[in-house]
């Protein structure tokens, strides 16, 4: 049972746009990745700029050093012994308290 040329031409139609349908809902689906990728990176880029205008102006010196000279001084300062039970407080506090805001304790 072969097909007619008509059927044919239809069938390829009807695939024809059941392919365009698809394509634009793909495309729909990058556009959407890539607008939420684009929002965490400009949530990640506003938390380290706020940060950073933090750090300058608790410390001022720090406007004056280079990227090597900074990113040495954090390093130098986090890795003092008394830094950790400081750091370790301030992410346990945290967790507890977004804990308790999403209905933990």
């Amino acid at each position: 049972m072969e097909k007619s040329l008509e059927q044919l031409k239809q069938e390829y139609e009807k695939t024809t746009v059941l392919l365009e349908r698809e394509k634009r809902k793909m495309q729909r689906l990058k556009n959407r990745q890539a607008y939420l990728e684009s929002g965490s990176r400009k949530q990640r880029t506003h938390r380290l700029i706020t940060r950073g205008a933090a750090v300058e102006s608790i410390v001022p010196q720090t406007k004056e050093l280079t990227e090597p000279e900074f990113y040495s001084l954090m390093e130098s300062i986090l890795n003092l012994p008394q830094a950790e039970p400081f750091i370790r407080s301030a992410a346990e506090n945290h967790a507890r308290i977004s804990g308790q805001e999403k209905g933990g304790d």
